[in-house]
């Protein structure tokens, strides 16, 4: 099985369009209608906070 994954994950990483280390990650972003659990919006903080670290978003 972990034989398969690893063959999938190469796969991806080999077909040449993943060359933007950030191009699948984009900013959460939510509504004023949405409920959010405290654990939640740390989450959502955290995510949104190494993406502006990280690919200057």
């Amino acid at each position: 099985m972990c034989l398969g994954i690893l063959a999938l994950l190469t796969g991806c990483a080999a077909d040449g369009r993943a060359t933007d280390p950030c191009g699948a990650w984009r900013p959460i972003l939510i509504s004023r209608a949405d409920v959010l659990t405290d654990g939640t919006a740390r989450q959502l903080l955290v995510h949104n906070e190494t993406g502006r670290r990280l690919c200057g978003w």
